[in-house]
């Protein structure tokens, strides 16, 4: 470890972002990046005229992206604000709205950057185990004091939290923050949006990454009350106010405006989530509920760690986490009806030869 190094920073325990190999030797499925390329008005909107605008620096307040995802979620511009993908906008939450004597909450199996974002601001975390089933119990959170944040649909298992239960948080202590990351909710969960309308203690999260193809644009996005956007932005503006390049501003509003592109890759991705989680149940396999453009599953003949390991070498790429209880477990991304057909003829070739 580097010698100049603080002790804060040696304390640190970053987050491990799967593998992203640079040539074409694998399968991908262990980034949850969608299968689809952009949207086609994307690729219209970056033109090599905006293109040659780059040494101009980009719009501070995102003001074309914010105003096309406040008219596509029916809000106001002053509910909105972009960022360099939603881990930027958790980044300046967790900031904004924790601190001395205000910490966070958070499951003990869910996105890793919530741990690490915790460790970077020195904040105290509370990590609330799951259930024996892998399901979050609301009640578990209701009287804690500080943030909460909670994935829904989770990641890594692709379960939901049902948003009665969400609203359950919200009315108990209407003084704390309930962050919802709705990374995943595309792909067939029911969003806490229409609640931002109720309660002024609610901010989701959402990200292009993985619904609309545009995981290498790195455009995050959060939506809430008034009060808890200027609370972002007051971060954002001590940080880093052009945080949107220009040409992911653009690509962004282009995205957000193809609503036919996008609800066709969505329901594609469901019905191949669908096909593979019952390919897989009938070699053996458990796989956990999801509603996420990924399974959680789990052989009893292969272990995790060497269904991994195996499915490599044969050019296929999933994630697996070395962690108590979900060891077993790897996390499939969905992509295309070729690739999960290769993915199950690779697991029949693997359970063959054992």
């Amino acid at each position: 470890m580097s010698r100049f190094l603080s002790p804060e920073a040696q304390r640190l325990d970053p987050y491990t972002p799967g593998e992203q190999p640079r040539d074409q030797q694998y399968i991908k499925l262990n980034t949850n990046e969608s299968p689809f390329p952009p949207s086609p008005k994307v690729l219209e909107a970056l033109s090599r005229a905006e293109a040659e605008k780059l040494y101009l620096y980009s719009d501070p307040t995102c003001a074309a992206l914010n105003g096309a995802i406040a008219r596509r979620y029916g809000l106001s511009p002053e509910n909105v604000i972009s960022g360099n993908g939603s881990d930027e906008i958790l980044a300046f939450a967790f900031r904004a709205f924790c601190g001395e004597g205000r910490g966070v909450a958070f499951a003990d199996l869910t996105y890793g950057f919530y741990e690490a974002q915790a460790a970077l601001f020195g904040l105290e975390a509370r990590r609330v185990p799951l259930r024996e089933d892998f399901s979050l119990n609301v009640g578990d959170y209701l009287d804690f004091p500080g943030t909460v944040v909670i994935a829904n649909p989770n990641a890594p298992t692709g379960m939901t939290v049902p948003v009665a239960d969400i609203r359950q948080l919200l009315e108990r202590d209407p003084d704390r923050v309930i962050v919802v990351d709705e990374a995943y909710v595309d792909f067939g969960a029911e969003s806490c949006v229409p609640l931002i309308r109720e309660h002024a203690n609610l901010l989701v999260t959402q990200t292009m990454s993985k619904s609309r193809s545009l995981a290498g644009g790195r455009i995050g996005f959060a939506l809430g009350s008034a009060e808890l956007i200027a609370g972002l932005n007051r971060v954002k503006y001590s940080f880093n106010p052009y945080n949107v390049n220009r040409l992911s501003l653009l690509a962004g509003a282009a995205a957000i405006g193809d609503e036919d592109y996008f609800q066709a890759c969505c329901r594609t991705v469901r019905d191949n989530r669908t096909w593979t989680a019952e390919t897989l149940k009938k070699r053996g396999f458990t796989v956990l509920p999801s509603y996420a453009n990924f399974i959680f599953a789990k052989s009893d003949r292969l272990p995790g760690g060497e269904l991994y390991r195996k499915l490599k070498e044969n050019g296929i790429l999933v994630r697996w986490f070395d962690k108590d209880r979900i060891r077993d477990f790897c996390r499939i991304t969905i992509g295309s009806k070729e690739q999960m057909e290769t993915l199950a003829e690779r697991i029949d070739r693997l359970l063959a030869g054992r």
